[in-house]
């Protein structure tokens, strides 16, 4: 079994990020994301949110209940209001679908090196035990 260098093993895990970072699920991303930032109507809305984000956290900080409801209200019907925009329901869906794709590759990678562990120690995949465990119960070789 060949061994590698934890910075090998980084350096690995860059090359496989550029992949990443070039496949048809980012580009799409990349492209939508350029159409929220053109969409002027998307900005507006947003400017306003975080506007009103700072207000909420000085009503909060001086007990102003009654104020800090009203814009929380006023921030949630504008997130509403963006959310109906086509272009970012768009967005979103392609957050998901790279969130699944990144799912995806830590997933693969997890359970690869469980594998190997398991492999490597004359364990049972299926069992998901290694060596060590096996051969430690009660009907494995001693």
């Amino acid at each position: 079994m060949v061994k590698y260098t934890r910075a090998q093993v980084l350096d690995e895990a860059k090359k496989l990020a550029e992949m990443l970072a070039s496949t048809e699920e980012i580009d799409r991303f990349k492209q939508v994301e350029a159409k929220i930032n053109d969409n002027k109507k998307v900005q507006q809305l947003i400017k306003k949110i975080k506007t009103l984000q700072k207000q909420a956290v000085n009503f909060q900080a001086y007990e102003k209940t009654e104020a800090l409801k009203k814009v929380e209200a006023e921030i949630d019907r504008l997130q509403e209001e963006i959310d109906e925009i086509p272009v970012v329901q768009e967005f979103k869906e392609t957050q998901i679908v790279v969130n699944d794709v990144l799912q995806l590759v830590s997933g693969t990678i997890a359970r690869e090196v469980t594998n190997n562990v398991i492999e490597s120690t004359g364990g049972d995949i299926l069992a998901g035990e290694t060596g060590s465990k096996v051969s430690n119960s009660p009907g494995g070789c001693s």
